[in-house]
């Protein structure tokens, strides 16, 4: 009777629970048996954990369904409100609740006016540039928590980093662990925020609209739905969530400036969301638990080091990537449209041998080389090294040109690619002795083999996939794979000479690095130039813009892709030979994955498929995070982020190419050479074809009959 009533149950329901049951049960051998055996008391903290976790993935969730971007703000914009809410508390002895309650009325506030003066800018801007605004606005968002402080009348910040006091005293024993008050709060408050949540988007009139809105804003815009003011209340929900995640975790670990949510809990957040696919809200909240529940079983264990915490994660990530089922929305604007990829076209060949032409080409480069050259004359050497690394990062931009601009692949940790060439390179000069020009070469074919391993399984999964892959590998590069404590007899010398070139050119002055750093740059830049105009450069092109219609032309689109991630391993991993070797060793903080989203934000800054943008991206952020004073950097990389990505959507790359383009068009115009390339539609009287048309009559065509000739 059993089997009979087995056999009636629906496959999709065995299905479904399955992928309950399986997880769960995966999890509770891992935290009961092996490899992670805790007792219940670690499990209910780790649960308190992720359930903080939950409330910061679902803020993710939301803002992706409605958006179709990663929210890199998504703690950040609890972060404010929680820092004053714990001034009040513990700077001027305010009430718990009372502060409590100031802090949320400033979520409230701070969500609206996030997606009114700022995301609402971007409404339609490509996902890409929405993306890095967000990057720009946690920046933002951060110097702001800075400011609290000052504006309050307080004179340090040295008080945010001890815990929040308990609202009331009580110490409860579970499980060998003892809870004070400040957990019996979060184990309250978070059920009751995914209830509530919960309620809201299933129940009020206001929660079905914003679900309709995320699933296709142009329809439930067409049926009467104020799709402006539902991204309002998602942008208000997501600020809540991240309000209330860092307000309990103030009362745990305490509220330090700047790291409210470090990049391991960003990338659990990120995790659990991917795990729920961005839509299914009870597997994110499910998946946010039991990772909060593993990472603090792992780390309860004897001899344990954090470094595991993170390769587990990166292992959950990629796991979950691979086999969870991808979400079904079919709204366009997904992160990987790439509208904002304007190619930057050539010199058009009617104009190229003209002498004020060639003359204006040759000069500016002229220029800008001399510029270069003469650089080091007026920087002090501890400048002139800062100029060196800034091309070093030039050279990871254009890598990041030939992955994201021209094959469509998003990497948030190319970055770690570059950790990965420094430790190869490093460690063949100063343990082999090898040359460096061939420590580089060698170090950038491991480059692209790793860049390759790490990239194809997102070949044949578009959208995030890749990004969120190579996010949790940088992580796993900087804790794990650059520890000496885990491969110290691999990893190069803790002092790293500068070898003579070919064993006659010495680099040893910050002066000669500089000079060998260019000279490096404009080599990838030829070469990438070169894959630009080949035939693998324009397959990938077409495969970005439309892969079946390349597909149907006989290109192999994984093959060329792989061809892609290649490239841009080898280059980034090159890059990081330079870098260790300015560095003079190779340490673990220059390859953090926040390093990783500014080199990202770089690439959108300067023009994704430019490499002169990228160039030009990297002088920005990098010069302004190199020389320019320490509030300056804030407001450069934030608030300028936001504003060159309003101003010039195309990146700066872009709009030099539309001043050369006006230069141009002036000299067409002066020189009567009708340029089609160069002009938009645009009337063209021409007698001859009257002449053709009317060959018997005597006058001409009327104005409104005359010919208009479009562009191409």
């Amino acid at each position: 009777m059993n089997a009979l009533a087995i056999r009636f149950i629906p496959d999709a329901t065995m299905r479904k629970v399955l992928a309950w049951l399986i997880p769960i049960g995966i999890v509770t051998f891992a935290v009961t048996v092996y490899p992670y055996p805790a007792p219940l008391g670690i499990v209910l903290n780790g649960a308190l954990v992720g359930g903080r976790i939950a409330l910061i993935a679902l803020g993710i969730a939301l803002v992706y369904r409605s958006n179709r971007v990663i929210n890199f703000a998504a703690a950040d914009l609890g972060v404010a409100p929680a820092t004053l809410t714990v001034i009040l508390v513990l700077g001027f002895g305010w009430n718990y609740w009372l502060g409590a309650a100031i802090g949320l009325a400033g979520a409230l506030v701070l969500g609206a006016l996030t997606e009114l003066v700022i995301i609402r800018r971007f409404r339609n801007a490509p996902r890409l540039i929405l993306t890095v605004a967000t990057i720009g606005l946690s920046v933002v968002l951060v110097v702001i928590a800075f400011q609290i402080p000052s504006w309050l009348g307080g004179d340090t910040l040295s008080g945010l980093g001890q815990r929040l006091a308990p609202p009331f005293t009580i110490n409860w024993s579970f499980g060998g662990t003892i809870f004070n008050a400040n957990d019996i709060v979060t184990l309250v408050t978070v059920p009751l925020c995914l209830i509530g949540l919960t309620l809201f988007l299933t129940r009020s009139r206001t929660g079905i609209a914003v679900r309709a809105a995320a699933e296709r804003s142009d329809r439930a815009a067409m049926l009467g739905i104020p799709v402006g003011r539902v991204q309002t209340i998602v942008w208000i929900i997501a600020s809540t969530l991240a309000f209330v995640a860092i307000f309990l975790r103030a009362g745990t670990v305490g509220l330090p400036i700047g790291q409210a949510l470090g990049p391991a809990f960003l990338i659990q957040a990120i995790g659990a969301a991917v795990i729920g696919s961005f839509e299914r809200f009870p597997t994110i909240a499910v998946a946010s638990i039991g990772i909060g529940i593993l990472d603090q079983c792992n780390t309860f264990q004897p001899g344990n080091r954090p470094a595991f915490n993170d390769v587990a994660l990166f292992i959950i990530v990629l796991l979950a990537l691979l086999f969870a089922k991808r979400a079904s929305s079919t709204r366009s604007g997904d992160v990987s449209t790439w509208r904002a990829v304007g190619e930057v076209k050539r010199v058009p060949p009617e104009l190229v041998r003209l002498p004020e032409v060639r003359f204006a080409l040759w000069g500016v480069g002229a220029v800008i080389l001399g510029f270069l050259v003469a650089l080091p004359a007026f920087l002090s050497e501890s400048r002139v090294s800062l100029a060196a690394v800034i091309a070093i990062y030039a050279i990871v931009a254009l890598s990041l040109v030939v992955l994201t601009g021209w094959a469509g692949q998003v990497s948030l940790g190319q970055v770690a690619f570059m950790g990965i060439g420094a430790a190869v390179g490093g460690a063949l000069t100063s343990n082999e002795g090898w040359d460096i020009s061939l420590a580089m070469l060698a170090a950038g074919l491991v480059g692209a083999v790793v860049a390759v391993v790490i990239g194809y399984p997102a070949i044949r999964r578009r959208g995030l996939t890749l990004a969120v892959i190579t996010l949790a590998f940088a992580l796993v590069t900087q804790s794990y794979l650059l520890n000496r404590e885990f491969f110290g007899d691999w990893l190069p010398a803790s002092r790293i000479e500068r070898p003579d070139i070919f064993g006659i050119i010495s680099i040893k002055s910050e002066t000669s690095f500089y000079y060998f750093a260019l000279v490096v740059l404009a080599l990838m830049m030829l070469g990438a130039r070169g894959i630009r105009r080949s035939r693998t450069g324009r397959a990938l092109v077409a495969i970005r813009e439309n892969e079946n219609a390349a597909r149907s032309y006989g290109v192999d689109a994984v093959r060329t892709t792989v061809v892609a991630f290649a490239v841009s391993g080898f280059m980034a991993a090159v890059a990081g030979v330079l870098f260790v070797h300015e560095q003079n060793g190779l340490g673990t903080e220059p390859y953090a994955p926040i390093e990783s989203l500014y080199a990202f934000s770089t690439v959108v800054i300067g023009g994704m498929a430019s490499l002169p943008g990228a160039v030009l991206g990297s002088v920005y952020v990098r010069g302004a995070q190199y020389f320019l004073p320490g509030n300056w950097q804030l407001i450069a990389s934030g608030a300028g982020v936001l504003v060159v990505l309003w101003i010039l959507p195309g990146g700066l790359g872009a709009a030099l190419a539309r001043v050369r383009d006006a230069y141009l068009r002036w000299i067409a115009d002066r020189r009567g050479i009708l340029v089609p390339s160069l002009l938009a539609d645009r009337r063209v009287e021409v007698d001859a074809i009257e002449a053709v048309a009317l060959p018997h009559a005597d006058t001409p065509l009327p104005v409104a009959d005359r010919v208009t000739e479009p562009a191409p």
